[in-house]
C-alpha cells in the first residue's frame, strides 16, 4: 500500500505520470493552489482511469511556502492516523526542501521517500529523459552542451515568459531564440502563459 502526496505546484501533471496504472489500496493526494489548479483533458482521462483513491486537497496561499508546510502536516497527521498500515509514504516533487522531513521521519522507522512522478521516478531519470527530448527536438539548431543548458532551464521556469527570457540572455538572438522555443513547445505546454 502506497500514499502519495502530490505537491502539484512543483511537478504538475508530470507528477501524474502512471496514476493511471496504480491499484485500488493505493491513495493519491493532490495538493494544488490557486496558483496551479488546472488539469488537461488527458490527464483528467488518467485520473478518472485511476484504481487508486485520488483526494485533492486546495490549499490556502498568501505565506511563502504555504503548499509545502500544509503538505509536511498532512505527512504527519496520515502517518499517526495509519500507524498500524503498511504504508510506503512519497512525497512527488522536485523541490529538494522536502529531504529534512524525510530525514525526519527515517529516524522513526517511518519510509517516507522523495520521487519525481508517482510511477516513482528519480528526478535523476526525469532530467535525463528531458535532456533527451531536448536533443531529439533541437539537434541541428545548438551544440551539444547547449542542449543540457537549455534542457536545465525548462524546469527551472514556471512560466512561458521566464523561459523565453532566459533564452534571450543567453543567446541574445530573436530568431535563434524563436527557433529554440518553437522547437521545444510541446515540452512546455503546462506552463503557463502562451
Amino acid at each position: 500500500m502506497d500514499y502519495y502526496l502530490v505537491d502539484y505546484e512543483n511537478v504538475k501533471s508530470q507528477g501524474l505520470n502512471g496514476v493511471n496504472k496504480l491499484p485500488a489500496e493505493d491513495v493519491v493526494c493532490i495538493f494544488y493552489s490557486e496558483h496551479a489548479d488546472t488539469l488537461t483533458f488527458g490527464l483528467h482521462r488518467r485520473i478518472n482511469e485511476s484504481k487508486a483513491n485520488i483526494i485533492f486537497q486546495r490549499v490556502e496561499v498568501g505565506q511563502k511556502n504555504a503548499l509545502d508546510f500544509q503538505l509536511s502536516s498532512y505527512l504527519g497527521y496520515i502517518i499517526h492516523e495509519n500507524l498500524s498500515k503498511p504504508y510506503n509514504y512519497y512525497i512527488v516533487t522536485k523541490d529538494q526542501g522536502y529531504k529534512s522531513l524525510v530525514t525526519y521521519w527515517e529516524k522513526r522507522n517511518i519510509s517516507v521517500r522523495l520521487v519525481a512522478d508517482v510511477s516513482r521516478q528519480s528526478e535523476k531519470a526525469l532530467e535525463s529523459e528531458l535532456e533527451k527530448q531536448v536533443s531529439d527536438l533541437l539537434k541541428d539548431k545548438v551544440e551539444a552542451q547547449e542542449i543540457t543548458e537549455i534542457s536545465k532551464m525548462i524546469p527551472k521556469y514556471k512560466t512561458k515568459q521566464g523561459l523565453n527570457n532566459a533564452l534571450m540572455k543567453k543567446y541574445k538572438d530573436n530568431k535563434k531564440v524563436g527557433e529554440i522555443y518553437s522547437a521545444i513547445k510541446p515540452l512546455i505546454a503546462d506552463k503557463k502563459g502562451q
